[in-house]
């Protein structure tokens, strides 16, 4: 029987195709530099634990500036390789991220070579991402790059410091030095979220179509739970006091100072919009002011809370959706830290703070119906959250505001899912396919060749509650060689991508 995928046991892999080019050009007045710099972002979460979000960036000039030459003290070497796999192509010129009427065999090619090369870069199984398993291009979902781009998942691939290694190696200080040395092991894995995700893009000047220069982004997102043994006080509403942290307490160590190579190395502390209204209530509700003046507009003198360091800058958020509070962002700069005055920034609560975090229109979850191991059906469900702000000026009230859901579901080949039989509910009561579906791309799966994909544009009613989408579906038989190790287990389907394209929210 086929199974939801773990959470955080899978790896995810959005490749767009390069073409390079022995064309040579000429280019003028180009400043781009090789340059470095890291960042990260902190935020508390409603449910007493903490966000963590790694950003290091890495550009260099356009190779056809080097002639050939290049200096990898700072760009790893790896991925500069990587720009280019026409192994016949000259000093590569222009790099594309969008591929248009290239033969098949030529993108299996390329596929094939990426996800080989990615492999044994990653220490991953990206190799298993054939074309008879899952990979495919969205239509709908992803502009402008529909068409050139090929997803991928392995849902059964653990996440682990195997590929957490060769992706510290990517950076110049590796984790030595700077903001990455927060990344201990024990720390980052016993979260209740990791990911971790690379981006190698080409930029271009919009005045002149030139190259500019190629651009390295490397990102980790963690959730980890602070030790809340000491600040589990209870007050009289029953609440109990949210956990205080550090960084010395939630990554077990401190910032020694940045990256010798970093342009630029700093931290933010994020106050999303919520809490930022609970906070400004309580200052309100409460006479209670300290000496510690963290900032301004609002949340100077706060009795919520108590931070270890004086913010260098202080953002607030602009141009919002909503007619409440804002969110709140403070700046650290990490230049003047070093091993004999580390950086530790630290949060302490004072007064429990009960808030709720941005939401999307509608909650999803997938699951399977039936019983047995030969047929079911699959079933994706919607539970409203029952906003009201976001809907880009529509009135909720309204019969005529409709909310938009594109879905991208990609099924292995052995899933036989006959879409003929797709069936819509909304508030439990079965709709008409064209009442609620505004477009559908359908590509049946093909044994041992190619996946199901199927793509959906989907238009409900603002107001509604609930909503369901139901899929049959048959198991076809497998080869003793073609079963995943541990097959007992079931089998995996890869995760359904859902988007609001019309809906905006604020953080």
């Amino acid at each position: 029987m086929a199974h939801l995928p773990r959470r955080t046991h899978s790896i995810l892999l959005i490749l767009s195709f390069q073409i390079c080019f022995s064309t040579i050009f000429a280019v003028f007045g180009s400043v781009f530099q090789l340059e470095f710099s890291e960042e990260l972002l902190l935020k508390p979460l409603p449910d007493r634990k903490v966000l963590a979000h790694f950003h290091f960036e890495t550009t260099a000039p356009p190779l056809s500036t080097s002639h050939g030459r290049r200096h990898h003290h700072l760009f790893p070497k790896a991925i500069a390789q990587l720009y280019c796999l026409d192994s016949n192509a000259k000093p590569p010129g222009l790099e594309l991220w969008a591929v248009f009427d290239v033969p098949k065999d030529q993108v299996d090619a390329s596929w094939k070579n990426l996800t080989h090369t990615l492999s044994g870069l990653f220490c991953a199984s990206i190799n298993f991402l054939e074309s008879s398993t899952t990979y495919s291009a969205h239509e709908w979902g992803f502009h402008p790059s529909s068409g050139g781009l090929r997803y991928g998942t392995l849902p059964r691939e653990a996440v682990c410091t195997e590929n957490l290694t060769p992706w510290l190696k990517l950076l110049p200080c590796r984790d030595k030095a700077g903001l990455s040395a927060l990344l201990d092991r024990p720390s980052i894995y016993r979260g209740f979220y990791h990911s971790q995700r690379l981006r190698l893009t080409s930029s271009e000047s919009h005045s002149s179509g030139v190259e500019s220069g190629i651009v390295l982004e490397q990102a980790l997102t963690v959730v980890l739970q602070p030790n809340s043994h000491k600040t589990s006080k209870t007050f009289l509403s029953e609440t109990k006091l949210q956990p205080s942290w550090s960084l010395s307490s939630i990554f077990g160590r401190k910032v020694t100072g940045r990256c010798v190579l970093a342009k630029s190395s700093n931290v933010y502390l994020q106050l999303e919009r919520g809490l930022v209204t609970e906070l400004e209530n309580l200052q309100k509700d409460n006479a209670i002011t300290g000496p510690d003046h963290v900032g301004s507009g609002g949340l100077k003198d706060n009795p919520g809370f108590e931070l270890s360091v004086r913010p260098d800058k202080e953002f607030k958020e602009a141009n919002i959706l909503h007619r409440k509070s804002s969110s709140v962002l403070y700046e650290y700069s990490i230049e003047r830290y070093s091993a004999f005055e580390p950086f530790d920034l630290g949060l302490t609560w004072k007064f429990p703070v009960v808030w709720l975090c941005p939401r999307a229109p509608l909650h999803s979850s997938r699951f399977l119906m039936g019983s047995g191991n030969q047929r079911g059906t699959i079933a994706i469900s919607f539970i409203s959250t029952d906003l009201e702000e976001g809907f880009l000026g529509a009135n909720i009230g309204e019969d005529s505001c409709k909310l938009q859901a594109n879905i991208f579901q990609v099924v292995p080949w052995y899933i036989k899912v006959y879409y003929h039989t797709l069936r819509v509910f909304v508030d439990g009561q079965p709709q008409a396919i064209a009442n609620v579906v505004e477009k559908m791309h359908v590509s049946p799966s093909e044994d041992k060749v190619l996946p199901g994909v199927m793509e959906l544009v989907l238009k409900f009613p603002c107001a509604m509650k609930s909503a369901a989408l139901t899929l049959e579906f048959d198991k076809g038989f497998l080869h003793i060689d073609e079963y995943p190790p541990d097959a007992n287990q079931g089998f995996d389907i890869p995760s359904a991508v859902i988007i609001f394209p019309k809906f905006q929210t604020s953080m």
